[in-house]
């Protein structure tokens, strides 16, 4: 088994861990912010790496556009547009890939969607992030951009903007954490945390975002015909709350035969970005050739 140091970026939070084995039972070697600048995101990198010892490769998640071992476009982390990871790392195998495409190959390889041809999967967190699995691969795209179902959107009137789509200003994180402050709680957890104890207001306040998310997912579903939706990110562990009004909102704009579709937690939850960069990194840029 080859040691890999397994890095999933978010827009918001960096996590490392160790894989020398099983990718259920991972050492992990930090979560911390995400560094704001380059060298600050480099010299943290080199540093887990030395922590976690005599390792052979690097698998990358991160936020956004990959081309290759190439970021071509982190709306929320730009410092790293343009940079080849391979080559800080010279020496170590090196594989880079989106967030969302990274969970699903966990999920695909070891997870709920080890038995599926056909998958869905949403990575909510800061941002929204999607994977499509077809046919048993998951689908990349003409620039490794496909899917992107952030930038989905249900309302005519939006006006668009150049670094999030709509779907994610309405239903990401960051959206629940505005919707949170409003009430006077803290953040998103805090306001799932409030309707998971019954707090009629915060039940109340999750209705418009799970409905902007199902409407707008119903699209995808019909469109692919998925066996089942998967959720990974850090909204994953509040799926037991936000997933009767989003199935409700979701089958609203489906037809009778794809209403059955399930919706469900991925086996890693929100570790599967950990997870799929721990896979990716032990084989190399050829990744998505696993499954």
């Amino acid at each position: 088994m080859t040691r890999t140091l397994a890095i999933d970026l978010g827009g918001t939070n960096l996590r490392a861990a160790l894989h020398d084995g099983d990718v259920r039972a991972m050492r992990v070697l930090t979560r911390e912010a995400a560094p704001t600048t380059l060298d600050g995101f480099l010299a943290r990198i080199r540093a887990v790496a030395t922590e976690a010892g005599d390792i052979a490769a690097i698998g990358f998640a991160v936020p956004g556009l990959v081309e290759g071992t190439t970021c071509r476009w982190i709306p929320n982390l730009p410092y790293l547009d343009g940079l080849d990871l391979q080559k800080p790392f010279a020496g170590l195998t090196v594989a880079v890939g989106n967030d969302a495409q990274i969970a699903m190959l966990a999920e695909a390889v070891e997870g709920g969607a080890k038995t599926l041809t056909d998958a869905l999967l949403l990575a909510i967190g800061t941002g929204i992030g999607s994977a499509v699995l077809a046919g048993g691969r998951i689908v990349a795209g003409a620039q490794g951009g496909a899917c992107s179902f952030g930038w989905a959107c249900a309302d005519l009137g939006d006006t668009g903007e150049d670094r999030s789509g709509w779907l994610e200003r309405a239903a990401s994180g960051r959206a629940l954490d505005a919707i949170a402050r409003s009430l006077s709680l803290a953040d998103g957890a805090a306001l799932v945390a409030a309707a998971r104890a019954g707090d009629a207001g915060a039940v109340s306040a999750l209705e418009a975002p799970m409905r902007s998310l199902g409407t707008a997912l119903a699209g995808a579903v019909a469109l692919l015909d998925p066996q089942a939706i998967l959720i990974s990110g850090g909204i994953a562990d509040a799926l037991d709350t936000i997933r009767q009004p989003l199935l409700a909102a979701l089958r609203r704009q489906l037809p009778p035969h794809l209403r059955g579709i399930d919706i469900r937690p991925g086996a890693f939850g929100s570790h599967a970005g950990l997870a799929g960069a721990a896979l990716a990194g032990a084989t190399g840029p050829l990744w998505r050739q696993i499954r």
